[in-house]
């Protein structure tokens, strides 16, 4: 699920495919939530500031549900997620379903790799040098 809350709608859709017959349990709603952090990473907790969410339950004709939260205001996008949650519940869903949720987690990692390398080629080290005196 934390793929698919990164990927984009059309992502989403790709993997997706014709949306399956579903009931809608809870609609597509927007609201926010707190984001925590802390200092150093490991220090104590701070209110960081708010994010929106969108959040979607579905149920599928088989009676699984798929539950989802997406960052951002795009209704679709957690209303695609929740099917795709509700499939993925199906021991017998076919592997192309799990090989493209793979293909997507590759994907993500190598783009935070390429950001992570761009990020630390500008890292500059500082240092005292101590005057011989």
């Amino acid at each position: 699920m934390a793929t698919l809350a990164r990927a984009s709608r059309a992502e989403i859709e790709a993997l997706l495919g014709a949306p399956p017959q579903h009931e809608l349990l809870k609609a597509p709603e927007t609201g926010t939530v707190m984001l925590e952090g802390r200092a150093g990473g490991a220090g104590q907790r701070f209110n960081l500031g708010e994010a929106t969410v969108t959040r979607c339950v579905v149920r599928l004709a088989g009676g699984r549900m798929g539950f989802s939260y997406a960052l951002g205001r795009d209704g679709r996008k957690a209303r695609l997620a929740a099917l795709l949650d509700a499939r993925l519940q199906d021991e017998a869903e076919d592997s192309a379903l799990h090989q493209g949720i793979a293909a997507l987690a590759r994907g993500q990692a190598a783009a935070r790799e390429l950001a992570s390398r761009k990020a630390a080629a500008t890292k500059v080290d500082f240092f005292t040098m101590v005057r011989g005196e």
